[in-house]
């Protein structure tokens, strides 16, 4: 038997960080909706490359993610399954403190550990 979880829905008007960033040249935008508590809620990422595959994968993403958060997925449970994630586009980033992405998918997941996972219990890499 599965029991589905309730899904929580962001307030109608909500605090959100946007956060610009380039990986290998290609540049992007991430915005971060947050609940009322400050976690991430949802995201959108916007391409340089509007109308590409790229682009339309990526929106498809973002669409999958935020419902995952919004279903009870953990921040730290959806960080863990998209970190590491390897295609293009690759390589050095506008971040010093995210220097190399292995893709789009890498780089927001590590974002999100930086800046929204609680570290404490945890080894920093």
């Amino acid at each position: 038997m599965v029991i589905a979880n309730k899904r929580q829905a962001l307030p109608t008007t909500r605090r959100s960080v946007t956060h610009k960033f380039a990986i290998a040249g290609h540049e992007g935008y991430l915005t971060i909706g947050l609940f009322e508590d400050g976690s991430p809620g949802e995201i959108f990422i916007k391409m340089s490359k509007e109308g590409s595959t790229l682009s339309g994968l990526i929106q498809g993403f973002c669409r999958a993610f935020s419902l995952s958060l919004q279903y009870g997925l953990s921040t730290q449970d959806a960080v863990d399954r998209f970190r590491g994630m390897r295609f293009d586009p690759m390589g050095p980033t506008s971040n010093p403190e995210i220097p190399e992405a292995l893709s789009i998918l890498d780089y927001v997941a590590r974002y999100l550990d930086l800046h929204y996972v609680s570290r404490r219990g945890r080894s920093l890499e």
